[in-house]
C-alpha cells in the first residue's frame, strides 16, 4: 500500500507541471522532438540522386543491382527518463534537494510526452539498476512513473552512470529520447555513453548545488561524503583551501562540459538555487531552432 502522503504529493506534483505543460512545454516539446525520429519502412531500386548513405547492401547483392532504404518518420517517440538516486542527491543548501528537483524535471518531461502521445520509461539507477518500468503512454502510466520516483527507496548509495547505460542499451531496442538526470559525480562514463548515443538521441540533465562550486567563509565545516560516509573537518577561512575545492569543481564541470560536447551530447545545467523552468525553456529553443 502506497502511503497517502506519497499519493498526495503525487497529485500536487501533477497540478504544479499541469499548467507548465500546458501553456509551454508540451509545444516547445513536439517542436523539438516530433518529426526526428525516422523508421524503415521498405526498399525500392536506387534512383539517380538518391543519398548512397541509403543503399541496403544485403539486398542489392542478392538481387543484383542498387537498392535503398525508404525511411517514414515515426509518429510516436519514445521517451526514456535515466534517473540518479545516489545519497548525493539528497543535497541541497537552499530551499529543496537536488533529487527533489530531479522528480519534478521528471514529471515535465513525462507529461509533455505523453501530451504528445509518446511513451515513457524509467529506469532508476545508483550503482546498480534499482528500477525498470517499461515504456508505455498514458496518464496513468505517468503517474505510475511519479510514484516509483517519490517512493522508491534504492538499496545502494554510490553512483555508476555506466550501469545505467549498458542497461539502456540492452532493454531498449528502438531509438529513443534519452533524458540522463544527474549530477554525474560518477566514475568514466564515456565508453558507454559514446555507445548509447550512437543509437539514441541523449540529453544530460545536470543539477548541483551552489555549495558544490564553491566553500563559503564560515569557519569550521564537518563534510560527510554521502555517498560512502566519509566525515572530515575543515577549516573553511583558508582562502588557499577554498581556492583549490573551486578550481577542483570548476575543472569537473569543464570536463564534463568538454565531454559532452564531444560527443554532439545536449546539456542542461540545472541549479538548486535557481528555477529550473528557464534553462529547460532556453534548452527546447536552442533545439528548436538548430532543427528548423
Amino acid at each position: 500500500m502506497i502511503p497517502k502522503e506519497i499519493l498526495k504529493k503525487v497529485g500536487q506534483i501533477e497540478i504544479q507541471t499541469r499548467g507548465l505543460v500546458n501553456d509551454v512545454f508540451s509545444g516547445e516539446y513536439h517542436s523539438v522532438f516530433k518529426g526526428r525520429g525516422m523508421e524503415f519502412s521498405e526498399v525500392r531500386e536506387y534512383q539517380y540522386g538518391d543519398d548512397i548513405r541509403t543503399i541496403d547492401w544485403n539486398v542489392s547483392a542478392r538481387i543484383g543491382h542498387p537498392y535503398v532504404k525508404v525511411f517514414e518518420e515515426e509518429r510516436e517517440l519514445t521517451v526514456m527518463l535515466l534517473i540518479d538516486v545516489s545519497s548525493s542527491g539528497e543535497f541541497g543548501t537552499v530551499e529543496r534537494m537536488k533529487g527533489e528537483i530531479a522528480v519534478e524535471i521528471c514529471a515535465l518531461l513525462a507529461f509533455s510526452a505523453i501530451k504528445n502521445n509518446d511513451k515513457v520509461g524509467l529506469i532508476i539507477f545508483t550503482d546498480k539498476i534499482e528500477k525498470y518500468v517499461p515504456p508505455k503512454k498514458g496518464k496513468q502510466h505517468v503517474l505510475r512513473v511519479l510514484r516509483e520516483l517519490l517512493y522508491f527507496e534504492p538499496e545502494d548509495k554510490k553512483t555508476n552512470i555506466s550501469v545505467a547505460l549498458e542497461y539502456l542499451s540492452n532493454v531498449v531496442r528502438k531509438r529513443s529520447i534519452v533524458f540522463l538526470i544527474s549530477d554525474f559525480i560518477s566514475e568514466d562514463f564515456s565508453r558507454a555513453l559514446k555507445i548509447v548515443n550512437k543509437k539514441h538521441d541523449v540529453v544530460a540533465v545536470n543539477i548541483t548545488d551552489p555549495r558544490e562550486k564553491e566553500l563559503p567563509d564560515v569557519g569550521f565545516i564537518e563534510l560527510e561524503d554521502a555517498e560512502n560516509g566519509e566525515i572530515i573537518t575543515i577549516d573553511s577561512t583558508d582562502s588557499e583551501l577554498r581556492n583549490l575545492y573551486y578550481t577542483y569543481n570548476r575543472k569537473q564541470k569543464e570536463d564534463r562540459d568538454r565531454l559532452f560536447k564531444s560527443m554532439n551530447v545536449d546539456f542542461i545545467d540545472i541549479s538548486t538555487d535557481k528555477s529550473y523552468i528557464e534553462p529547460l525553456i532556453k534548452f527546447f529553443r536552442m533545439r528548436a531552432k538548430r532543427f528548423r
